[in-house]
């Protein structure tokens, strides 16, 4: 999934550890400046729009755009979408959950738990590795990676893959680099995350999402779709993609991204999600330390990302499952996530004393072209910098 949105669009990312909530000085909200950063304008390419700020320092929310447009709907404020990458901190956590319970150890090796899944040739990797984007593992090459290929997309939007097929499809290509020496996001270490659960629990996927967190967080708008289960239920805005000068409609759509992106949910869900998550209440507290802390290399300094792409800062800038940004020029950082799907472009961050929290929801037409940037970055501005 691509996840540059938010963290391009703020243009600097800061590679630090921290779990504790240090004091932010955060603006005031802005009414106007919020309402015209909003506000869907012709060359943004995007259709709908969605903003919910919430948090001890103020609370704002609304809307912009058309939610659809055959049907001259707006955006549903309470409206489910997909979060794309976002379900990735849900898969981190029922890991890091069972790391808690003993019954994974998070620096024992994918080829231990999962024997025979990876090529022989590949090196070990550890549990912790996948979480935080270090394993090295071959990049993600499975059959729906056509950013860009809007035609292609519309007529294979159907298409149902395995995670055990992601896998191997994407692991034939050599190591991008030693387990441990760099960093760099990648969708196969979550397909991995996702299959590793399931092999330890003896339960689907969607179960233990579903028992460990939608059901004791009363996340009644989040579900993790099986494989051909291509609608949205309830109120939601329609995601489009451009081919040529035509929108098409690709709301529905095969969910195979799975642990690594295949959730549904809504902005009030993601905002409890985030709040509980932070406040300890889904993951312990001895294991929760590993979402606010980033990889270090053994002589204690930040391991280097591995281009210039997800984190411009140069050093890692992904914890187990979270992500962590700083907005330029200020001492402002949050953490959270970023996710996209055609039609969905999402993002849900929080400052450490949950003083702010901010969900985003977009329809972008791009196809996860990134063309949606300059919107997200308005939206992070005027949530964060009030201007």
């Amino acid at each position: 999934m691509m996840v540059k949105t938010f963290a391009l669009a703020a243009a600097a990312l800061v590679a630090s550890v921290a779990i504790a909530a240090p004091h932010q000085d955060l603006p005031p909200l802005n009414d106007s400046v919020l309402r015209h950063a909003l506000q869907v304008r012709p060359t943004d390419k995007v259709t709908g729009a969605l903003l919910r700020i919430t948090g001890s320092a103020g609370q704002w929310s609304g809307t912009s755009g058309a939610g659809d447009i055959a049907n001259h709907q707006p955006v549903p404020l309470n409206g489910r979408f997909r979060i794309g990458s976002i379900s990735k901190v849900f898969t981190a956590a029922v890991v890091l959950q069972l790391a808690a319970e003993h019954k994974i150890v998070l620096t024992n090796t994918v080829q231990h738990y999962l024997p025979g899944l990876l090529p022989e040739n590949l090196p070990p990797v550890t549990i912790g590795q996948l979480l935080n984007h270090t394993s090295g593992l071959p990049d993600d090459d499975s059959p729906f990676k056509t950013t860009g290929d809007a035609q292609w997309f519309v007529d294979h939007r159907f298409d149902v893959w395995t995670p055990a097929q992601i896998v191997a499809i994407d692991s034939r290509h050599p190591m991008q680099f030693a387990p441990g020496t760099k960093q760099k996001y990648d969708g196969i270490n979550y397909y991995l995350a996702g299959l590793l659960i399931e092999k330890i629990t003896g339960n689907t996927y969607a179960a233990e999402v579903q028992h460990r967190i939608i059901s004791p967080l009363g996340l009644h708008d989040t579900s993790v779709p099986g494989p051909y289960d291509f609608a949205i239920p309830g109120p939601h805005s329609h995601g489009y993609v451009a081919v040529g000068d035509k929108l098409v409609d690709v709301t529905e759509e095969s969910p195979w991204a799975w642990a690594e992106g295949g959730l549904i949910s809504s902005a009030a869900d993601l905002d409890h999600f985030l709040t509980a998550l932070f406040k300890g209440k889904i993951v312990p507290a001895s294991e929760l330390n590993e979402m606010f802390t980033l990889p270090v290399s053994p002589d204690g300094t930040p391991v280097p990302y591995v281009d210039a792409s997800n984190c411009p800062g140069g050093n890692a800038c992904y914890s187990m499952g979270l992500m962590k940004v700083s907005l330029p020029g200020t001492t402002i950082f949050a953490w959270g996530k970023t996710g996209s799907r055609p039609g969905y472009t999402d993002g849900v961050f929080a400052t450490p004393d949950l003083k702010r929290k901010i969900v985003y929801v977009l329809n972008p037409t791009g196809n996860k072209d990134g063309s949606e940037q300059p919107f997200v970055l308005r939206l992070a501005s005027a949530a964060f910098l009030g201007k």
